[in-house]
């Protein structure tokens, strides 16, 4: 709430949707005194496909690669699960943070509770050493 409703703009109405429920998986990267520092949500597209969202690191943590943890603790619980694709809304602004994760755009530029977006994607699928 403080990232995407005080800080972005977003609606309240928009933060908290029918996917937050008390089955619903997250990862939480906790500061010394034991409060969330940074957080995300895991989702199931399909069978293959997760997607991790509401990804969201407080002003005065950025730079320490929580968010970048976040996502990482969110493939791996995704790969123990047998997903094999990730797929991400992200607001154009966050584009760049994605792409330093290893995924790519896959779509053409859309609005999403008001803010421009890409859909980008990234392969779960260890592929070890560079076959090149």
């Amino acid at each position: 709430m403080s990232v995407f409703v005080l800080e972005r703009g977003i609606a309240l109405a928009d933060e908290f949707d029918d996917q937050d429920g008390a089955d619903r998986v997250y990862a939480v990267c906790y500061d010394v005194n034991g409060q969330p520092a940074a957080t995300g949500r895991f989702q199931t597209i399909d069978s293959t496909t997760m997607r991790p969202g509401r990804i969201a690191t407080l002003k005065q943590y950025r730079g320490h690669h929580l968010g970048a943890q976040i996502i990482a603790g969110l493939e791996n619980y995704g790969r123990q699960h047998g997903y094999t694709q990730s797929l991400i809304h992200s607001e154009l602004t966050a584009q760049g943070f994605y792409e330093r994760q290893g995924y790519h755009v896959v779509s053409d530029v859309y609005t999403e509770d008001g803010v421009p977006c890409v859909n980008v994607a990234k392969s779960l699928v260890e592929t070890g050493a560079d076959q090149s």
